[in-house]
């Protein structure tokens, strides 16, 4: 199977396969915008899925949204240990994050980081993140073909987590780069970069943080690393988990807001009835944006394993089976959304999707996610009648990250007022 997604590109059509023989591990059917049909059949007809045989081993899969929400809020049978993607990664190269423990270890380092995200917080970063905004789209040029995604999407996220993180401005480009090489690998089906390449870049990750954390030792600040640094949830943290904490804190503060941002451009390309509507009702951004993160899903899947033997909706689970709860199923679930391959701008359970999980390990930064794409639409419909998407972007290849690597727009200024 995995030769097979190395070195065929066509996609056979899901429902000309054996119910059994889907696999919606393919890190191609994100690639090619090919997976909605794969997972409407599933919800349909085997909403708990069982793929005996994929490049990630052996996986059920829970496709609707009720049962998302069942396996997501009951941590005691589902475990997040050891890893909450649905690929292994290799014995000799394991990192351990809060978001992939349960119980006291996950609460206790949860809680130690919070504090950089929490409300208060997030009413002083506003004005901040405003004005970035600003300048950011005061820069871009109008009329003429541009990427979206490095010149807004990367540039914006990348500058609030050089802020979360107090990381020096001048490197901050590092960032997105060292989330790009994290969610590569094996383990999400990406070929971007090689096993080498990856524990290599890391590994320079470790040794840079490494001496941002003796600098904050000595002075903190109210950062991540600052905050890690003064808990006693972090005092006995050997080098894979600091790694491991790292890359969750870095994915998590880049990928959903980036990759939302992208998204939303091309979702309103998509539907310019949705577009008009917001232009003319400002006031709808705030449930837009809840809209737009559930049509877009960033992060298509998370993973868990069954404890102990147990039987999920007629299914019997072994312990140590992977159950990977597929998001992006979930939020496209006619059960729970109305038209849901449709972006409703006014949908009214728009704030109900699963992009950010449920339960405990339910995405701690999903306000600041969420504020940074209110700001950033506000400002974008203050400055400009439209942003014309010229050609399908192009998508990140993974079974993880459901993400745009490039996107040609072209900016229509507002008519001047007479």
């Amino acid at each position: 199977m995995a030769e097979a997604i190395a070195h065929v590109d066509q996609l056979a059509d899901p429902y000309a396969l054996p119910l059994e023989a889907i696999d919606v591990s393919d890190p191609r059917l994100l690639e090619q915008d090919a997976w909605r049909p794969y997972f409407a059949r599933l919800r349909d007809e085997a909403p708990v899925h069982y793929c005996a045989d994929s490049a990630f081993g052996p996986y059920w899969s829970i496709t609707r949204f009720e049962d998302i929400k069942a396996v997501d809020m009951n941590h005691q049978a589902f475990s997040s240990e050891p890893t909450i993607i649905l690929g292994d990664p290799p014995p000799d190269f394991r990192t351990r994050s809060f978001i992939g423990t349960d119980g006291k270890t996950h609460d206790e380092e949860r809680k130690a980081v919070q504090p950089a995200v929490a409300p208060r917080q997030l009413a002083n970063l506003e004005p901040l993140i405003r004005q970035r905004v600003a300048t950011i789209l005061d820069s871009l040029p109008v009329g003429e073909a541009f990427d979206w995604v490095p010149a807004v999407s990367i540039e914006l996220t990348t500058q609030m987590l050089a802020t979360l993180f107090d990381f020096p401005f001048e490197d901050r480009h590092l960032l997105p780069y060292w989330s790009d090489v994290a969610t590569s690998g094996s383990a999400t089906g990406s070929g971007k970069v090689s096993e080498e390449k990856r524990r290599q870049e890391l590994n320079a990750m470790l040794e840079y943080f490494y001496r941002l954390w003796k600098e904050r030792e000595a002075k903190p600040g109210n950062d991540f690393i600052s905050l890690m640094a003064q808990s006693p949830a972090f005092a006995a943290m050997d080098p894979m988990t600091f790694m491991g904490q790292l890359n969750l804190l870095i994915i998590g503060g880049n990928d959903t807001t980036r990759n939302s941002i992208s998204g939303g451009v091309y979702a309103l390309n998509r539907f310019p009835e949705a577009f008009a509507k917001v232009k003319a009702q400002p006031e709808l951004i705030p449930n837009m944006v809840a809209e737009i993160i559930r049509w877009q899903t960033p992060l298509a899947h998370m993973r868990r394993t069954v404890k102990e033997d147990l039987t999920f909706r007629g299914q019997e689970m072994k312990a140590g089976d992977k159950v990977v709860m597929w998001y992006v199923s979930g939020n496209r679930d006619e059960r729970a959304f109305e038209d849901p391959d449709r972006l409703i701008i006014d949908r009214p359970n728009a704030r109900g999707h699963v992009s950010f999980g449920y339960g405990v390990h339910r995405c701690m930064g999903n306000r600041l996610g969420e504020m940074q794409l209110r700001v950033l639409w506000e400002e974008l419909l203050k400055r400009f009648e439209h942003i014309e998407v010229l050609a399908e972007p192009e998508r990140v290849r993974s079974n993880f990250v459901k993400g745009y690597a490039s996107m040609q727009v072209m900016l229509h200024p507002k008519a001047r007022a007479a």
